[in-house]
């Protein structure tokens, strides 16, 4: 059985400047640098705060303030005399009464404030802020496999990239030693100028291909670079081959399962539902009244540090909102439109899933079906060149004969990479659309 030969990537650096690179340990290397995951994380950790800062509606609220003022209003002055504790029998004389000197009033106040019951918003609120946080943890995981499924794509393209350079650079090698025998032919009478100048435009078009592939190498190393997180320009040697992956199942039922249970999207929504659910209970708690505790303690002096008095005062709030111009009947019949958009939303990503998951499914067959065709074609294509190549050096074949079968064999290998390169993705794309595509995933071997 003939070996496969692998044609690693040398990027742009000697090879003792290059580090071996796998395809598992390029998704590592992203998880690590991709900017797409260190904004998920941080978009998480914004979650996990707001948590904190909706429970501390369960807290009491304490305040502390110091003011001075100075003033000869008559009611100021006789109230702050009062709060001083320095009122006396000569401050209620008419004249001083009426026109008073001016008085500073240097005040503390510490004040605490508790709710008692609020009709469920801190609890909701608090709810609300877990299931964001749950989502955002979902979004977190679907960005992760979209970052996946990129380097894979992007690794694959690079290693296709490289094979069909190399495809390319046998053709050449090729091309070049049919024109030595065309020239060996012409010089020894067996043909004419023609067949030199056919197999010279031949290798003219060949090399114009190699170019062409050599520059789309160099842009799928950059693409590779940036989905990693890196300088485009970083030098890389992958050695994850380009190979076709194993298939396991025989039917796409079990993917269409884990996806309907494990995709991200599908847990998204459902929280979704949850969340709107919950907004609509919210929503409902504005027609109910809330009842509060207040408490405040208070010092009040003619100078910073003596001359005053202090008092304190406790106090229960019932506040009832029995009309608000329509405002939280608006909102109610928002919330519940947006639940109702948010259970359709729902029913219709479970019919989406399902129609990914067979579209990666029917990529994944038809890739493997052709990566079958490709190589029977590949072993036929060159078995036809050595004979034509044979027959040529017999003077039996024509140079037109020897074109058409190398051109053959070019195609037929280059669609071959095409086919593994379109399974390996597929692969990976079905492993997305089932929620199952991580770090440790078969198609990354």
């Amino acid at each position: 059985m003939k070996k496969r030969r692998v044609l690693p990537i040398f990027l742009c650096a000697p090879l003792w400047a290059q580090d071996p690179l796998s395809l598992k340990e390029a998704v590592r290397l992203a998880f690590e640098k991709n900017q797409s995951i260190a904004a998920s994380a941080a978009s998480q950790q914004e979650a996990a705060s707001k948590i904190t800062e909706a429970r501390n509606g369960f807290l009491p609220k304490l305040n502390y303030s110091e003011s001075w003022a100075r003033s000869d209003n008559p009611t100021v002055v006789f109230s702050s005399l009062l709060t001083q504790h320095q009122f006396t029998d000569q401050n209620f004389q008419i004249g001083p009464l009426n026109r008073p000197d001016f008085l500073n009033n240097f005040s503390s106040r510490l004040t605490a404030d508790q709710s008692l019951y609020d009709a469920g918003k801190t609890k909701r609120a608090v709810r609300s802020t877990e299931l964001a946080k749950d989502m955002a943890s979902e979004d977190g995981r679907r960005v992760r496999m979209e970052v996946i499924a990129d380097v894979v794509r992007s690794y694959c393209d690079a290693l296709l990239g490289a094979e069909q350079l190399g495809v390319s650079v046998q053709a050449i090698r090729s091309a070049e030693a049919d024109l030595t025998r065309a020239e060996a032919h012409r010089t020894a009478g067996m043909s004419t100028d023609v067949d030199v100048l056919s197999i010279r435009v031949h290798l003219a078009g060949v090399r114009e291909r190699q170019i062409q592939r050599a520059a789309d190498l160099d842009v799928a190393r950059a693409a590779l670079n940036d989905v990693l997180g890196l300088p485009l320009d970083a030098a890389h040697m992958l050695t994850t081959p380009l190979a076709p992956v194993a298939l396991v199942e025989d039917s796409p039922d079990r993917y269409e399962s884990s996806g309907a249970t494990d995709r991200p999207e599908a847990r998204e929504v459902k929280l979704a539902t949850r969340l709107a659910e919950n907004q609509a209970a919210d929503a409902r708690g504005n027609f109910r009244p809330e009842i509060g505790f207040h408490a405040a303690f208070e010092a009040d002096r003619q100078r910073f540090y003596d001359r005053g008095g202090a008092n304190w005062l406790a106090s229960v709030e019932l506040r009832w909102n029995l009309f608000n111009g329509f405002g939280d009947k608006a909102r109610l019949d928002a919330s519940q439109s947006a639940l109702r958009r948010a259970e359709a939303d729902e029913k219709r990503a479970g019919s989406s899933i399902r129609l990914q998951v067979l579209r990666a499914w029917a990529d994944l067959r038809a890739a493997q079906q052709r990566i079958e065709v490709a190589q029977a074609a590949v072993a036929e294509a060159e078995e036809s060149l050595r004979i034509t190549q044979n027959r040529y050096e017999a003077g039996i074949s024509t140079v037109t004969d020897l074109l058409r079968t190398e051109t053959a064999v070019l195609e037929a290998r280059t669609r071959r990479l095409a086919a593994v390169h379109d399974q390996r993705i597929a692969a990976a794309m079905l492993e997305m659309a089932a929620g199952a595509l991580g770090v440790d995933s078969e198609v990354l071997n």
